[in-house]
Parts: C-alpha cells; sequence; structure tokens
C-alpha cells in the first residue's frame, strides 16, 4: 500500500497543522483510517457533514447528476439549479429572496462584501473581536485573529472591530460611511461564543435606523446546527444578507449568499465560473430534504441537550465552562486545549479546537445515543 501521508506531505503546500491519521472512509458519525481503526467523528469536517458522512441519499442525487450533466455556464437557465434554490427559500428566512451561488464560505461573504458596498455607496464595516468569516482577502479584513492576518496586510480597508454582545461599543464604531456589520450569532472559530438576543435585537434596531445593512454569517450555525434550520430563528431579528455554505450540501463544495430585497447589484458586477453547477444543486436538494424529512433541528437541540447534561453530571476538573446552543459545543478549559485534542484521537474521539483554550464537538446531527455516551466516556478519561 502507499504511504499516503508521504505523498501528501511531497505534493501539498504546508499550510494546514496536520493531525497523523490518513481517513479513507466515512459512514454517518463514524470515520475509519487506511489501517482500519474506527474513530466517532465529533466534528463533522467543521459542521459540514450534518446529515451524517456519506450520507445515501445525497450520494445517489451526485451520482445520477454526474451522469445526467456536470456543469452548466451561469449565462443558461438550468433545471437543477431552478430546482435547487426552489428548495433553499422554502428553508430560508421568508425576507430573503434571492440568492448567489457560491463554491465556499468565504465566497459567499466576499459577495456580501461587493454587494453591500454597491448597495449603499459606502464602504465601512463593522465586524467583531473573535469573529471568523474566512481566509480570502475580504472576509480575511472581516475576520478578527492577527495570526490570519499580519503576514498578508495591507487587507481590504474600511474593516473595524468592535468587542461581541456589547451593544454601546459597537454603536460608537458606526459612521456615515458605514455600509454593513457583519457578525456571527453565534462565533463558532472564536469560541462557541453565543450571541445575547437583546444585542442583536438593538444591533438590527441601529441598522434601520443608520441605513446600514446587516449581514449575518451562518456558515458553521447553518442548517440544523443549532436546534433551529437557522440560528438566526432564535433571535427574532431578519437579517438583509446571510452566508451559507459547509453543510448545504451534505459535504459538496457549495456556498450561498441569501439576500432581502433591499440588495442590489448590476448584471456583469460579480459572477462565478463553478457557483450553483448541476452537481451541487443536486447535492443540496437531496441534503435539506434529508433535513427536513427527519426534522433535524429536533434531532440537534435534542441531542445537544442531552450531551451537555451528560457532560456536566461528571466532575471534569480541567473544564472552566460548557456553552451549548442544539448539537454546537464549546467546552472551555482552564489550560490549551490542543494536547487533549491529540489525546482524543488516540481514543478514537475526533475534535475540533476554538481559540487556544476551547474544546469545540460539532457532531453529525444523525449521531445515536450511543455514540454520543461512547464520546462521554471518553472526554470523562481525559478531562476528568
Amino acid at each position: 500500500m502507499k504511504d499516503f501521508k508521504a505523498l501528501q506531505q511531497q505534493y501539498e503546500i504546508d499550510v494546514y497543522p496536520m493531525r497523523d491519521v490518513v481517513f479513507v472512509k466515512g459512514k454517518n458519525s463514524r470515520l475509519w483510517d487506511d489501517k482500519g481503526n474506527e474513530y466517532i467523528d465529533l466534528s463533522s469536517g467543521i459542521s459540514v457533514a450534518n446529515i451524517g458522512h456519506s450520507n445515501e441519499k445525497v450520494a445517489q442525487a451526485i451520482a445520477e447528476q454526474a451522469r445526467t450533466l456536470i456543469t452548466c455556464a451561469n449565462t443558461f437557465y438550468n433545471d437543477k439549479k431552478a430546482l435547487f434554490l426552489e428548495k433553499l427559500f422554502s428553508v430560508a428566512p421568508k425576507n430573503l429572496k434571492k440568492a448567489f451561488l457560491t463554491n465556499s464560505g468565504a465566497e459567499a461573504v466576499e459577495a456580501a462584501i461587493k454587494f453591500a458596498r454597491f448597495t449603499t455607496k459606502k464602504k465601512n464595516f463593522i465586524a467583531a473581536m473573535k469573529g471568523f468569516h474566512g481566509r480570502t482577502m475580504g472576509a480575511l479584513s472581516a475576520t478578527f485573529k492577527k495570526e490570519y492576518r499580519e503576514a498578508f496586510e495591507p487587507l481590504v480597508p474600511g474593516f473595524s472591530f468592535v468587542p461581541y454582545n456589547n451593544f454601546e461599543k459597537l454603536a460608537e464604531a458606526v459612521d456615515d460611511d458605514t455600509a454593513g456589520i457583519i457578525l456571527e450569532v453565534v462565533q463558532g472559530e472564536g469560541g462557541i461564543n453565543i450571541g445575547d438576543r437583546e444585542y442583536f435585537q438593538k444591533v438590527r434596531e441601529l441598522c434601520d435606523e443608520k441605513n446600514i445593512l446587516l449581514i449575518i454569517d451562518e456558515i458553521q450555525t447553518g442548517f440544523c446546527r443549532t436546534g433551529k434550520m437557522f440560528a438566526i430563528e432564535h433571535y427574532g431579528i431578519e437579517a438583509d444578507m446571510m452566508t451559507l455554505a459547509k453543510s448545504i450540501a451534505g459535504g459538496f463544495p457549495m456556498g450561498a449568499l441569501l439576500c432581502s430585497g433591499k440588495i442590489q447589484i448590476e448584471r456583469g458586477k460579480h459572477g462565478s465560473t463553478f457557483g450553483g453547477n448541476p452537481l451541487a444543486c443536486a447535492a443540496g436538494i437531496a441534503a435539506i430534504d434529508f433535513m427536513v424529512e427527519y426534522k433535524l433541528w429536533e434531532e440537534s437541540a435534542a441531542k445537544g441537550k442531552y450531551f451537555r447534561e451528560k457532560l456536566e453530571a461528571r466532575q471534569l476538573s480541567k473544564v472552566r465552562e460548557i456553552r451549548q446552543i442544539g448539537l454546537m459545543i464549546g467546552i472551555e478549559l482552564k489550560e490549551k486545549v490542543q494536547p487533549y485534542i491529540v489525546e482524543l484521537l488516540s481514543l478514537g474521539v475526533v475534535t475540533l479546537p476554538a481559540g487556544t483554550t476551547v474544546l469545540r464537538l460539532l457532531p453529525p446531527l444523525t449521531i445515536d445515543y450511543a455514540d454520543l455516551d461512547a464520546a462521554v466516556e471518553k472526554i470523562t478519561a481525559v478531562l476528568a
């Protein structure tokens, strides 16, 4: 058998902090490595496999579409794109009326920045400390972490950062040239920081008062992750634009920017070669159908509550706090998290960091309770 790790090290540009495992197969909430070892996946590829790895309905839809039509230039109409858009807006917040389809979340953020500037004729944006919106130049400009930003400056000008959940500081940062405010309702990369309902309602009112566009980033929180189809549903507000990706198509690369009737963009001002291709749209239809058929928002809410209660019942001396909304869980430790991620991997549990001290758990929403129980035992073993 070939040495897959060595091959990847030889040919791939070294930008990722690699873990010493080669995954070759996945099914629902389980992964297998090239040595046949089995793992419980509590990461979902960073909230991508919400409907489980290698979901049969998505696999079948991709196979059928691949034999029919894989690509179609966006200057032509396409049956699968039309049907996917209809499906997407059947579950989206009702004030959002139009979509620009992309290949990733970062591309959706890039589109939001351009559309906001074009619509408002203003240029500045306010984002949150600890917020994460992507690594391309525009999305990176809205991302807070200096380690991601400094080597690539100057970035897109006009971005400022304010403390999350602090309305007074945000209001102070607004000026006459503020085009948009971009926020996650739950900060994923930043530590599973859950937004306050009152804070977001005040931000919405401020945007209405000052003619500012509110851009809500649901790339990680969307599609049932937080116990609702979209996390914004917990907050009683409407976004002017919403960015989506990750689990939108069951693991197939896809993203979207959803826009309210306020957003204006002229023909020819933006585009994407692969955005909304028939293969991605077929996967997206199957993924959303699966979420609705199995009411995965209810599964997420129930399993998240169960998981948290099981963890809180244990004596976890290394834990400072557990933050949870649906199956989006952050375990804040009293020390650095990375050694525990490595130890859990050796015990057959795949987890993620969120900052330097938070263990992030984003299991597939289809995970069964036996796997949740087994994961609790392994987590307890390393954090007790």
